[in-house]
């Protein structure tokens, strides 16, 4: 008895010690966390006009490094408390002669892993509007000379590209934000175009009441000082916000100055730069209007518009400055007129459609003077629709980050969101696709992760948890009750050091085959461990494993039930089933007559992953393209099959005309019309053919629209073709173009269905990147696709440009969008020889099928309407002999500034 009694005190006292150390650990860092959090606040919270206490990072300085910078008195630290991953680089000495600012003599850079992020806390927390700037200058840091190309994101959503034009040439990134979150994350993603890095971040705050608008975020387009007699950038310490002001004069126009103050007695919102406000432009001739234009190079991009007025003129009592303000021949404003040296601003109430702002401003009739403008900002809006990781999640999950410190393989990449993007989730975390809802962890694998130290509570509040693996490490204590996680069906906690009782209803779970659990044997099944334990864990670790053996058993039992049931064992089942489907049509042939027609296989023209395309002749002489199916593609039976169905079932012009079918075993064919003129694709690249006029690429893209437009508006239920490429439109000898090769199509079996979840199928450059990423198709999947067509069709590039960096076309042609330069877009096989209306429409069409997110893109029936009008346009030119428009380059980042008209 004795020496039981004492094996029940040892048990009790060893418990004891566990939950003691456990509370005393989650005291202690709670607590620790929370005065630390609240000195960083009390400490860091500032005065809204002092930039000091903002974030000022200089990237790739050492961790003790600190420094004010001489030319703009800001003081900047080193980024080693914002990130954990990336290696400090210097950029070449050869280089550092030409650098504009101190931050840019060193970068920090990230060779490893797909996203890296740095993570900022700012003392005045979410929901508060925030500049944020980042910077980049290559420098040749890694003497590589090789410039590259990353992306830039904010939270989970993109925010933008960076791309170099030189070694030198600064790239600066800038948006206004409002986080939902206290913390806020700026994410450098390797998108395979070469090493991301940054030279310097920076966050300042705003005051609540300005830049308030319909979006969350805001992307600079530009910001003037408008007149400028310095010719410098205007930012901190004159301004208070450290907003960078771009000195800009336009032609035909007299600048005006003042040595007084402005806003010496009272600030607006908006805590503009005297600097700034002391200059200003007005018409030359003072019965002219100040006219300017401005292209975003964005044509569906909505902007607003922030315009800056104060009198600088001492006007006499019988003088007065009225105007209007005119934007794309709207009023944004009338009857305009400054106070002398006190400023005002103007701001577009709502977003403005497209990329071209036409503005004019104009004296009201009983003015004396003429209007004057001192500053401008212009802003595009960024749509943000993804939302960062389930909250309760995100807690849960950096908990365990935070507690378990030797988990040092995963803590340096646990870094930014750990769902969003879903392609960049955390290593060792999968989460569910809940479109642009906040996605969910639902699996965790922690296996040989290093973990010590009990399992602590927040593993239980990742609700949503279906797989845990925490095998293989050096967790100790008694095992938390897992049964409380709903929808866990597999727990593997082997290879630890637990001990005491499995949970009864953990165990109960277990034994009814609810949860797939694998613990160690020292573990008891039930009550406290006697003496007689040794008897006991033999038994259990028996019961277990017969549990484990027998729940695998009716799992492989089941999928290979369902496998007899979906898919026919043999050949000859196979065979049966398709012919079920396909003898509703009287189109069949046998396998000899395919050989008669084919001459026995005797000219190939075409290839593809399912088979090979032969020439022939059916016995009217009428000529075919049989498509015979290779017995080496897996997935060839069941495309053969979508194919077959598909054709038989639809019918309209631009669609490939079915003509028959062979479907014997092991061989099996598809018989449709020949296309004389092959596929687009080997037109566009052969230089041996005649270049294809406008009035015929606007013909075809025409064509191919209308029979996309046919499969999702036309048929019941609607059809995603799911490849759409340059390679699946064939022309015949009319040049008319037809969709073709629907082995990958999807029906959609609802009509209430908006989308359907699928294994992502298509082509690389044409797969629309939010099927990619959640794996949900809808009709704007093809619509994407289709706009790469477009795109292919206007600038003769293939949708994935080779070069020393392969570039896709849409970056590509955005590059010169941006510029305002259309000539470097369209081919130059066409000579200038178009109507520029027609091709602006055209290409307008293109860029609104390609955003990232789904929403954004129109219908196919809005895609036809907006191509026949552009190809009525061409065909007026051609029926009136109109001459095409020469086309003028604007290089909108090298003019810093709009044309004057």
């Amino acid at each position: 008895m004795d020496g039981k009694w004492r094996c029940h005190w040892a048990w009790i006292f060893t418990l004891w010690c566990i939950l003691a150390y456990t509370i005393s650990e989650f005291s202690g860092k709670s607590i620790l966390a929370t005065e630390n959090n609240s000195m960083q606040h009390k400490q860091g919270r500032r005065k809204l006009d002092d930039v000091s206490g903002s974030i000022s990072i200089d990237c790739g300085i050492p961790e003790e490094v600190a420094y004010t910078d001489e030319k703009t008195q800001i003081h900047y630290t080193s980024d080693a408390q914002f990130i954990g991953t990336g290696t400090r680089k210097n950029i070449s000495l050869k280089l550092t002669s030409e650098i504009p600012q101190g931050v840019f003599t060193t970068v920090r850079s990230f060779p490893e892993d797909k996203r890296n992020c740095y993570t900022l806390r700012h003392p005045e927390g979410g929901n508060t509007i925030y500049l944020i700037r980042a910077s980049f200058m290559y420098g040749n840091y890694d003497d590589l000379n090789k410039l590259p190309q990353f992306d830039l994101y904010v939270g989970v959503n993109f925010w933008d590209y960076v791309k170099f034009e030189n070694a030198t040439h600064v790239v600066i990134k800038e948006i206004l934000h409002v986080p939902s979150l206290d913390e806020l994350y700026i994410c450098l993603l390797n998108t395979d175009m070469g090493t991301p890095f940054i030279s310097a971040l920076e966050v300042r705050h705003f005051d609540h009441s300005s830049y308030r608008t319909d979006s969350k975020l805001l992307s600079l387009y530009r910001r003037f000082d408008i007149g400028s007699t310095t010719n410098d950038i205007v930012r901190f310490e004159e301004d208070t916000y450290d907003r960078m002001w771009y000195p800009y004069n336009l032609p035909d126009s007299t600048p005006l100055s003042t040595s007084l103050s402005i806003d010496s007695l009272n600030h607006t919102a908006y805590h503009l730069p005297p600097a700034v406000m002391k200059t200003a432009l007005r018409p030359t001739n003072e019965n002219d209007s100040l006219e300017f234009d401005f292209d975003t190079g964005h044509p569906t991009s909505d902007s607003y518009v922030y315009m800056h007025f104060a009198e600088i003129e001492d006007l006499k009592e019988n003088e007065s400055r009225v105007f209007d303000i005119t934007l794309n021949g709207q009023i944004l404003s009338e009857s305009v007129s400054p106070k002398y040296l006190l400023s005002k601003t103007i701001e577009s109430k709502q977003a403005i459609r497209g990329s071209k702002l036409k503005f004019s401003m104009y004296k009201k009739p009983n003015s004396t003077h003429p209007p004057i403008l001192n500053a401008m900002e212009i802003y595009v809006v960024k749509e943000f629709l993804q939302s960062p990781t389930d909250q309760e999640d995100v807690k849960a999950i950096m908990s365990i980050k935070s507690y378990y410190k030797s988990m040092s393989s995963l803590g340096k990449s646990w870094q930014g969101d750990p769902c969003a993007p879903l392609k960049y989730s955390w290593h060792g975390i999968n989460c569910s696709n809940n479109g642009y809802k906040s996605p969910t962890i639902t699996a965790l694998n922690l296996a040989s992760s290093g973990l010590d130290g009990p399992i602590i509570y927040s593993f239980l509040e990742l609700k949503f948890l279906e797989f845990l693996d925490l095998s293989n490490n050096s967790l100790t204590g008694p095992l938390p009750d897992f049964s409380k996680l709903q929808y866990l069906k597999t727990l593997n906690l082997s290879g630890n050091r637990l001990s005491g009782e499995i949970p009864p209803l953990l165990l109960e779970r277990s034994n009814n085959g609810s949860l797939m659990l694998s613990v160690d044997p020292d573990l008891c099944p039930i009550g406290p461990c006697e003496e007689n334990k040794n008897n006991i864990v033999p038994l259990v670790a028996g019961i277990l494993s017969a549990v484990v053996f027998f729940i695998v058993l009716g799992i492989v039992l089941s999928i290979i039930w369902r496998r007899r049931n979906k898919n026919p064992a043999s050949k000859q089942a196979v065979r049966s089933n398709e012919e079920v489907v396909l003898k509703t049509n009287n189109k069949q042939f046998s396998y000899s007559q395919i050989m008669t027609i084919t001459n026995n296989f005797d000219k190939t023209i075409g290839k593809g992953g399912c088979g090979i395309v032969y020439l022939g002749y059916l016995q009217d002489g009428t000529q075919a393209a049989v498509k015979m199916l290779s017995s080496k593609s897996p997935q060839g039976s069941q495309q053969f099959q979508t194919e077959a169905q598909l054709l038989m079932r639809v019918h309209h012009k631009n669609l490939a005309s079915f003509l028959g079918y062979c479907n014997e075993v092991g061989r099996t064919a598809i018989i449709y019309e020949y296309m004389t003129n092959g596929n687009l694709e080997e037109y566009l690249s052969d230089p041996k053919r005649e270049p294809l006029s406008w009035r015929q690429r606007i013909q075809i893209a025409v064509d191919a629209a209308q029979g996309i437009e046919y499969l999702h508006h036309g048929c019941k239920p609607p059809i995603v073709h799911r490849d759409i490429k340059t390679a699946n439109i064939l022309l015949n000898e009319k040049m008319q173009a037809k969709v073709a090769d629907f082995g990958f199509s999807k029906f959609f079996s609802a009509e209430n269905e908006s989308y359907v979840s699928t294994v992502v199928i298509g082509t690389v450059g044409y797969l629309d990147p939010e099927y990619y990423i959640s794996s949900r198709l809808t009709e704007k999947s093809d619509v994407y696709s289709f706009g790469i067509v477009l795109l292919e069709l206007i600038t003769g590039q293939p949708a994935i440009i080779k070069g020393h960096q392969n570039t896709h076309i849409v970056q590509w042609v955005n590059h010169f969008l941006e510029r305002g330069d259309i000539q470097q877009i369209v081919d130059p096989k066409m000579k200038g020889d178009f109507d520029f209306g027609s091709m602006w429409k055209a290409l307008e069409a293109a860029v609104s099928c390609v955003p990232s997110i789904s929403i954004q893109r129109p219908s196919m029936n809005h895609i036809v309407a907006e191509l026949k009008e552009s190809l009525k346009m061409e065909a007026t030119r051609e029926q009136e002999g109109i001459n095409s428009i020469e086309m003028n380059v604007v290089d909108l980042e090298a003019d810093w500034g709009p044309d004057a008209r």
